[in-house]
């Protein structure tokens, strides 16, 4: 139902545009109430939110150009396809909130406030990237956010860490600690959830579930695939990750969760990537062509706010195809910075190993071999 403002906001019933039907799309643990079930939408925001999900989805396509170029080298995974996540609970926290993810970081870097130009650049090992071309893919910062983290499921205790934190400075300031449904196996999670639980820590754990750990389906990796019910003792909802509205009214909910002091939260946001699960997994031996194309045309996260918005007058296709070639030109002239900054050089290779000490002398490669660290 459109609301008052005619065409410059939206109401959406149900997190989707349709009657409302309870909990539809949020099941719930150990909660008596979740989300509401109406979220408003204006045009200002969607269009934003389209803004967002499309530069990240531009961004990635170009990823997948250069690493297919042999311009980009080493691990790279891509988030095209789950755009909705990354919007979605950024709309819903503050800039001094905390994020902390795994390797298919991309798109959390571009919402936490880096450039496309540095994304890209650190991508290709430039000197201009985000992390001085150090960090590649995987290693990616920004204020409030700590990466961009190699080791399955490793960023989970330091998201709990963060959360510590965030209680012991009385901040009220909450830390979102991400994974994916392959390292929701792990032990050090579990750890994690207890000391959360034990001592009320304000941190939203969200399972990003894309339905295949590397090429694994969830099926056949994990006895219970009720992700957000595995705290047990810590309540969880589970929502639509491709719905970007879904995404942020759960976001919100959650992070009001930890800042009333209840401790912990989990969500599960149920998304799907478009490529496989690194640049070296073509994506098909293990689920069929057949299935990514029926989630493209049916769930595709960008598609399906722009079809809401056309379909409620909120913007009209000019104004897509505007922002559309916007983001185009802005994702080619970061490419040409990411193609053309120059590399860090050797002297530069042991710097910044801390962040603030005198000159440090560091092993080579033998022992014979010094480089020098400044901060």
């Amino acid at each position: 139902a459109v609301s008052t403002r005619a065409a410059s906001a939206l109401l959406v019933s149900g997190c989707a545009d349709r009657p409302v039907r309870t909990r539809e799309k949020c099941d719930l643990h150990r909660l008596e109430e979740g989300p509401p079930v109406r979220a408003e939408l204006t045009r200002e925001q969607g269009l934003q939110y389209y803004r967002t999900m499309q530069t990240v989805r531009r961004m990635e396509l170009k990823a997948d150009q250069l690493y297919k170029q042999k311009i980009i080298r080493g691990f790279c995974h891509l988030y095209d396809g789950q755009e909705a996540c990354a919007a979605g609970i950024e709309a819903a926290i503050n800039p001094s909130d905390h994020l902390i993810t795994a390797y298919r970081a991309h798109g959390y870097t571009y919402t936490r406030g880096v450039s496309v130009k540095e994304i890209l650049a650190e991508l290709t090992g430039r000197r201009g990237g985000v992390a001085k071309g150090k960090g590649g893919s995987m290693h990616m910062y920004a204020p409030h956010f700590y990466g961009g983290n190699g080791i399955v499921g490793a960023q989970v205790p330091l998201g709990a860490g963060i959360a510590l934190a965030c209680q012991y400075q009385g901040n009220n300031q909450v830390c979102v600690t991400l994974y994916g449904d392959g390292a929701a196996n792990q032990g050090q999670l579990f750890e994690s959830y207890n000391m959360a639980a034990l001592w009320k820590l304000p941190c939203i754990f969200i399972c990003e579930n894309n339905k295949y750990g590397m090429g694994t389906s969830v099926e056949r990796a994990a006895a219970s695939t009720d992700y957000y019910k595995r705290g047990d003792f810590i309540p969880g909802l589970r929502v639509d990750g491709m719905d970007v509205l879904c995404v942020r009214e759960a976001a919100q909910f959650a992070a009001d969760h930890c800042r009333a002091g209840k401790g912990p939260i989990i969500m599960e946001l149920q998304t799907y990537r478009y490529h496989g699960h690194s640049m070296s997994d073509p994506g098909v031996s293990y689920r069929t062509r057949e299935e990514i194309q029926e989630v493209r045309s049916k769930s595709d996260p960008i598609s399906m706010l722009k079809e809401r918005m056309l379909s409620h007058n909120m913007a009209s296709v000019e104004e897509f195809k505007e922002i559309d070639i916007e983001i185009r030109k802005q994702v080619e002239e970061a490419t040409q910075f990411a193609t053309s900054d120059p590399e860090p050089p050797l002297e530069e290779l042991c710097n910044h190993i801390f962040s603030n000490n005198p000159l440090l002398e560091v092993r080579g490669t033998n022992p014979w071999s010094k480089l020098k660290s400044v901060s």
